[in-house]
């Protein structure tokens, strides 16, 4: 078993220092030297991995200890870099900042110390000088077992003031790598919720990761970089691969869950399962898609702004998370295929919905009419609401049975008021105690968004029901 892979972790003192600019354009810049670069991100996110995957070819990864549990970072780490040369790790905030009131859990730090990887610091220099030093040697000694290959400086004014940085780090220990000037800064267009996804710029995200390339490049020892890649060893405890075929990674199931058999009789076909796509429905983890294939399910994607109508044959439906308010007048206008939405769901057939496709079923987003699925309207707020969460399911549903435990993710500045007549989804502990989301028939829809290789009865269960239903 190789676990051996070159692997550099790209992390910072805060958010805003310059992660994504760094992460991103090494990812490029190694793969424009023909090397197969593996991309992965710390944490929830889904946007940058967007652009991660612009950079390599490769589907962009999540490496999230809260959501997956810290045993499953290493497999599913194996299981994005299989047959690669290198793998890059974007990381999250700042080095240490993790799940509030876990202590490490879920930081940068604590997946760096799971992979064995070297991390490469990135300082906003652009307000300091000598102080840089004591900024990095805090860093890198504050806890042993994390280990500080070396610091790329962004926002660096001039030659001068490289001179003076470059001289202060001489006595912290920790080569400079790169040096990125503030002149050449790459600018990336965001809102509410981070960057604007790759899928609603395309043409314009390829130029800024080229941007972000030619700046690494320029500015950045890539031999150096590559080295200290290399130097990272086999991976802690010798970890398998994750596979969604396998049970090797999988929990205990829960009560009410059906054991997987991903065989069909001779001659049946797979249920297709439809999973939503386009501009509007970016949020997604490229398992859950792994995992329903794993289960026996064809899935195909298609793109609500556009489709007049689901894919053929559809059986169940998955409706990931996204910007459905940014496109709430389109995704209306597009009346043949939210009449298909509700037919689907008022036939019983299995439908998910995470966030974005919570407002998609309400019966209207800021006023637009949307599928109607549910007795619920949905608005934007000025609230943002953020964080992870502990869930426990209320009652049975076509994703979990009553009593299975998840941890989930809320990222969002919207405003769902219910109306009567649906079961809410979960029960949550944090940050106050509370029931979310809506359980009727076969819909299982909520704000919360999960991460199913933790808990792969998950699509199992939607897979059966699809066959069943």
């Amino acid at each position: 078993m190789v676990t051996a892979v070159p692997r550099l972790v790209v992390a910072a003192p805060s958010s805003g220092s310059g992660k994504t600019t760094v992460a991103t354009g090494l990812m490029a810049a190694f793969a424009a030297r023909g090397l197969a670069v593996s991309p992965h991100k710390v944490g929830p996110d889904y946007i940058d991995p967007g652009y991660h995957a612009l950079a390599t070819g490769r589907v962009g990864r999540n490496l999230d200890a809260y959501l997956c549990g810290p045993e499953l970072v290493a497999p599913l780490f194996l299981h994005g870099a299989r047959g690669c040369d290198l793998a890059v790790v974007e990381g999250v905030m700042g080095l240490y900042d993790g799940a509030g009131g876990e202590g490490e859990l879920a930081s940068t730090a604590q997946v760096a110390k799971l992979l064995g990887a070297p991390v490469v610091l990135v300082v906003d220099a652009s307000s300091q000088s000598r102080s840089v030093a004591a900024l990095v040697h805090g860093f890198a000694s504050w806890d042993p077992r994390v280990r500080v290959g070396g610091v790329i400086l962004n926002k660096v004014g001039s030659d001068r003031h490289e001179e003076l940085l470059r001289e202060a780090l001489d006595s912290a220990g920790v080569p400079v790598l790169g040096v990125l000037r503030r002149v050449a800064q790459v600018e990336t267009p965001s809102r509410h919720l981070g960057l604007v996804p790759v899928a609603e710029r395309r043409s314009a995200a390829v130029e800024a990761v080229a941007s972000m390339a030619e700046q690494v490049v320029r500015g950045c020892d890539l031999e150096a970089l590559e080295a200290l890649a290399r130097s990272a060893g086999a991976l802690p405890g010798d970890p398998a691969p994750w596979d969604p075929c396998s049970p090797a990674h999988q929990p205990t199931r829960s009560a009410g869950e059906s054991p997987r058999d991903p065989t069909r009789s001779a001659g049946e076909r797979a249920p297709v399962v439809a999973v939503a796509g386009g501009p509007a429905f970016t949020f997604s983890y490229a398992e859950h898609t792994e995992l329903l294939t794993a289960a026996g399910a064809e899935v195909v994607t298609f793109d609500p702004l556009r489709d007049a109508r689901l894919p053929a044959g559809t059986a169940g439906l998955v409706i990931g998370g996204g910007f459905p308010e940014v496109y709430a007048a389109e995704l209306s206008a597009n009346a043949p295929l939210r009449e298909a939405v509700a037919a689907l769901a008022l036939s019983g057939a299995p439908v998910a919905a995470e966030c974005a496709g919570l407002l998609y079923l309400c019966r209207e987003l800021d006023g637009q009419p949307m599928c109607g699925v549910l007795d619920a309207t949905a608005r934007m707020s000025d609230r943002l609401t953020l964080g992870y969460r502990d869930a426990v399911a209320v009652g049975d549903s076509v994703l979990a049975a009553a009593g299975t435990r998840m941890r989930g993710h809320e990222f969002h500045r919207t405003v769902v008021e219910p109306g009567a007549g649906a079961a809410p989804a979960w029960g949550v502990r944090a940050p106050v105690r509370r029931v979310e989301g809506f359980v009727q028939q076969g819909v299982h829809a909520s704000y919360l968004h999960t991460h199913w290789a933790s808990r792969p009865g998950v699509a199992r269960r939607f897979v059966e029901r699809c066959r069943t239903s």
